[in-house]
């Protein structure tokens, strides 16, 4: 083992699994996403991280059915049996019946039926907080006479969360410490399914770590540009629930901001993050009227368009493919995306660039092969610390010129505290990091982000960006200590 696998071994011995290629193609293969296979390896393996696929097969066929089963489900359900399995589900309250209902994506539009009122007031805490859950869930079949004429529906009786960790902030923070930097480095890149030997340098790691930088900080904008197989989509789409992938088909104004008829949130108001995969092809509908709400969603984190306005914190990613004469920042990367996006109002409110071609494309020797953070605890950890706050610990360390352009200033602060709750999350005051691993950490990787963009901006937009006192990013550098 890596000297970084066996303190993961010794600090965080409940939290950690045992990852190969192996196993990384049979659940592939299962089209079931790391968190929900980290748990069922967990669940099955020895001491020593060994398995039986055998078991999980068995499991799987048992209580992890597919869109495939849904028809066997209704089946059973109509023979009067309770069934009982893992499921992702969504609840929303019907304010017209005054009804609990919900929905089990993964199974097409039909899956769905009430919720026991005794289900909503037991676990209410958990089920309605979320956009989803995913539980053990029993379903009957019931009958509802709210109808004129009376049908049959699901009806959910019992849930019980699929939580296999302790989300515990301070004990991830201290077993951080035991780790050096570079150490750490390998934990957060093992963490996600990949393999940190496979890297040639830190410099290298921190351009692949750029894309948890929304996971873990509000409101964190990227655009990512790279060449096919590069593994972009596979960690915006696979590592986390908190976050969602549109890869394909029509965005509406409704299924991303808020539908009107249905007084329902869109995708914003529901994840951590919402990326578009393959953005030179996505289709949009009414992308003028698109284009406006996501300006000023992207600056103030609001939803407007109908009869009030709605905060949310998801980050927007944008996601495209790139062949490798595009591989300048000085030239015109954003021409072939979409022009929601690449208007220069637009691409001014994205905080930084992801330079996909300087992260290794998908290789054998890149597959997670060892022991790891459980994928799916991880990403928990991520998504708990976009409630932390280090606004102070910036303050402190951050020297900021006095005529800042405020945009410039916003992207490099909110990409510096994202780096900085990622790679040192036990910091809470400026001595807590040493001035050169802040610097090479966190700031100058800010920096560099922020940076592309503004080259970018100079390019699409010369008039307005490329003159004096607007071309560059500000000159912020690390605050010494004055005697």
């Amino acid at each position: 083992m890596c000297s970084y696998e066996e303190k993961l071994r010794e600090h965080f011995s409940d939290m950690i699994v045992l990852k190969s290629p192996k196993r990384t193609e049979y659940f592939r293969n299962l089209s079931m996403p790391s968190y929900l296979r980290d748990w069922l390896i967990m669940k099955f393996a020895d001491f020593n991280g060994d398995v039986h696929f055998g078991d999980i097969a068995s499991y799987i066929k048992q209580y992890v059915p597919n869109k495939d089963d849904f028809e066997s489900i209704k089946y059973r359900l109509n023979t009067g049996e309770t069934v009982k399995f893992l499921a992702r589900i969504s609840l929303f309250n019907d304010i017209a019946t005054g009804k609990t209902y919900f929905e089990m994506p993964d199974f097409g539009r039909d899956a769905y039926g009430i919720v026991d009122e005794y289900v909503v007031a037991q676990y209410k805490d958990d089920l309605l907080k979320e956009s989803e859950c995913w539980g053990i869930i029993e379903i009957v079949r019931d009958v509802d006479y709210s109808k004129k004429k009376p049908k049959g529906i699901m009806k959910l009786i019992g849930y019980n969360k699929f939580c296999p960790y302790t989300v515990d902030l301070d004990f991830y923070r201290e077993a951080r410490q035991y780790f050096t930097t570079e150490e750490w480095l390998d934990v957060l890149i093992s963490a996600v399914d990949y393999n940190p030997s496979g890297y040639e340098s830190s410099e290298q790691k921190l351009y692949f770590l750029r894309r948890l930088l929304t996971f873990i900080e509000r409101k964190v904008n990227i655009i990512e540009l790279a060449p096919k197989q590069t593994g972009k989509s596979y960690v915006y789409e696979k590592i986390s629930k908190r976050g969602w992938l549109v890869t394909s088909g029509t965005i509406s104004r409704a299924s991303l901001l808020y539908d009107n008829n249905k007084k329902k949130p869109g995708l914003l108001s529901c994840f951590d993050y919402v990326g578009f995969d393959e953005i030179q092809s996505m289709k949009f509908q009414q992308p003028q009227e698109i284009q406006s709400a996501l300006k000023h969603y992207l600056e103030f984190g609001e939803i407007k368009g109908f009869s009030g306005t709605l905060v949310a914190d998801a980050g927007v990613v944008v996601l495209g493919n790139i062949n490798a004469g595009k591989f300048n920042t000085e030239a015109n990367m954003v021409e072939e995306i979409h022009p929601i996006f690449r208007e220069s109002a637009t691409l001014d409110r994205f905080h930084g660039f992801i330079p996909g071609w300087k992260i290794p494309g998908i290789r054998q020797d890149l597959i997670a092969d060892g022991w790891a953070l459980n994928t799916e605890y991880f990403a928990e950890m991520l998504h708990q610390f976009r409630d932390e706050d280090v606004s102070g610990l910036l303050d402190d360390c951050l020297d900021i010129p006095s005529k800042a352009d405020k945009r410039d200033l916003t992207a490099i602060v909110r990409l510096c505290s994202a780096f900085v709750k990622l790679i040192f999350p036990y910091a809470t005051k400026k001595d807590d990091i040493p001035e050169d691993e802040f610097v090479k950490y966190c700031l100058n990787p800010a920096k560099d982000m922020r940076t592309v963009i503004k080259k970018q901006l100079c390019v699409v937009d010369p008039r307005e960006f490329n003159v004096p006192g607007k071309n560059e990013i500000p000159d912020i550098r690390y605050k010494k200590v004055q005697y």
